[in-house]
């Protein structure tokens, strides 16, 4: 009788033993699969390049145009989408095409300082799209003046 017990545990252990095995084999064979279509996708997704990714305005004067444009192109095959854009405080605001950019097509992300604001500024914008490289970050730096003060008597 105990032998014909352990036959019977031996039998559950090797069919647990099997189902794992087969289970494995499964996982890493979708696994493997994902992974080459992801491969081959790649080479169809667009590319986001952009002729400046900073910006320099020198001295502004205060309260003057806070405002430059950073220009770029879709270079990948597929359309590119902008799906945000962020910048690194409140007193810095970028307006972006919300329409996708079709292959070879350009774009521009106008962005602008808020000049009332004295003194050298460094500010960041984050451009989150479908491209291969995503987020790129842009820079803008500068020095918003005093402003002039007049004495009236």
């Amino acid at each position: 009788m105990a032998t014909f017990v352990l036959q019977i545990q031996n039998s559950s252990i090797m069919k647990k033993m099997i189902i794992s095995f087969i289970f494995l084999v499964f996982a890493w064979t979708a696994i493997a699969q994902e992974e080459i279509k992801t491969n081959q996708d790649t080479k169809d997704i667009p590319e986001i390049y952009f002729e400046n990714t900073s910006y320099n305005f020198g001295t502004i004067d205060y309260n003057g145009n806070g405002t430059c444009e950073f220009k770029f192109k879709n270079t990948g095959e597929e359309p590119l989408l902008l799906t945000n854009v962020k910048a690194s405080c409140g007193c810095t605001t970028p307006t972006w095409p919300k329409e996708p950019i079709k292959k070879n097509k350009k774009g521009t992300i106008v962005v602008k300082y808020n000049t009332k604001i004295i003194g050298s500024f460094t500010k960041t914008i984050r451009v989150y799209s479908n491209a291969k490289t995503s987020p790129v970050t842009l820079k803008i730096t500068g020095t918003v003046s005093k402003p002039e003060t007049t004495t009236e008597n």
